[in-house]
C-alpha cells in the first residue's frame, strides 16, 4: 500500500483510521485502555477522548470491568471486532486496487498566505501548498482525500477544516467489493476523483447525475510548477 494512503470508515462527521484502529488492538492485547496508551506512547486522556467519540458514532467498542477477583480490565466488543474486520477489508481491497489516483488541473496562483497558495482553476478556487517560486502550475489531489457530500447535505462553509469545496455531479461509479470509485464532473478537463466505501455510495445516493459537493483540506492539496511554465 502507497504508505501517504489513509484509509478511513466513515460514520457521520466521524472517521475511523489506521491510528484508531492500531488503539483497539492495543486495548485487545494489553487488556486495558490505560496500558494501551502507555505501550502507544499517547496521553490516557487522547486516547479516552478519542474512544469516546468512536463509541458515540459506531457504537460499544470496549467492554471495562473494574477490580473483582479477576481484577478488572477491558476487552473488545463485538462490533469492535467487526469494525476491525472491516477497516481491513478496506485497507486491503484498495492495496490491490488503486495506488493512491490523483486528480490534475491546470490553474495559476493569485495569492499567498506563507506555504499556501489560492489558485484559480477551471473548477474554481482552491487553496494549496505551493512553492514560493511558481504561478502558472499543476494542483494535484489524491482520490483518498476527497469526501462527497449530497448536494443539499454538505456542510456549511468554514464547519469544517477541508476548506476546498468544488461542486459537480457524479459521472461514474466504478464499484469494486468493499471501495467504489466515483469520478466527478467539476468543470476541469478530466473528472475529480474520490475513493469511498461501497457503503458510502447507497447511504449518500451516489449515481451517474447526481449532484455532490466534494471538499478536501488545502494541505491535501498540493501544487507544482506547470512544465511549461516560463515564471513570468
Amino acid at each position: 500500500m502507497d504508505p501517504g494512503f489513509d484509509a478511513r470508515l466513515r460514520e457521520g462527521d466521524v472517521a475511523f483510521d489506521a491510528r484508531d484502529a492500531t488503539l483497539l488492538r492495543a486495548i485487545d492485547e494489553a487488556g486495558s485502555l490505560n496500558a494501551a496508551a502507555s505501550t502507544l506512547g499517547r496521553s490516557y486522556a487522547r486516547a479516552h477522548a478519542r474512544l469516546t467519540d468512536l463509541e458515540a458514532a459506531f457504537g460499544p467498542l470496549v467492554e471495562r470491568q473494574r477490580g473483582g477477583s479477576g481484577g478488572g480490565g477491558s476487552r473488545l466488543t463485538d462490533d469492535a471486532k467487526r469494525l476491525l474486520a472491516r477497516f481491513d477489508r478496506l485497507r486491503s481491497a484498495v492495496s490491490g486496487t488503486v495506488e493512491a489516483e490523483e486528480t490534475v488541473v491546470a490553474g495559476r496562483i493569485v495569492d499567498r498566505e506563507g506555504e499556501l497558495a489560492t489558485v484559480e482553476t477551471a473548477a474554481g478556487s482552491l487553496r494549496a501548498l505551493a512553492p514560493a517560486d511558481a504561478d502558472a502550475v499543476q494542483v494535484g489531489v489524491r482520490a483518498d482525500a476527497v469526501t462527497l457530500h449530497p448536494s443539499e447535505g454538505a456542510p456549511r462553509t468554514g464547519a469544517t477544516s477541508a476548506r476546498n469545496r468544488l461542486r459537480g455531479t457524479v459521472e461514474a461509479v466504478d464499484r469494486g467489493v468493499a471501495v467504489a470509485r466515483i469520478a466527478v464532473d467539476v468543470g476541469t478537463d478530466a473528472p475529480l476523483v474520490a475513493l469511498v466505501t461501497v457503503d458510502s455510495v447507497e447511504r449518500l445516493g451516489l449515481a451517474p447525475g447526481a449532484t455532490v459537493v466534494a471538499t478536501f483540506k488545502a494541505t491535501a492539496t498540493r501544487a507544482v510548477p506547470a512544465p511549461d511554465a516560463s515564471g513570468d
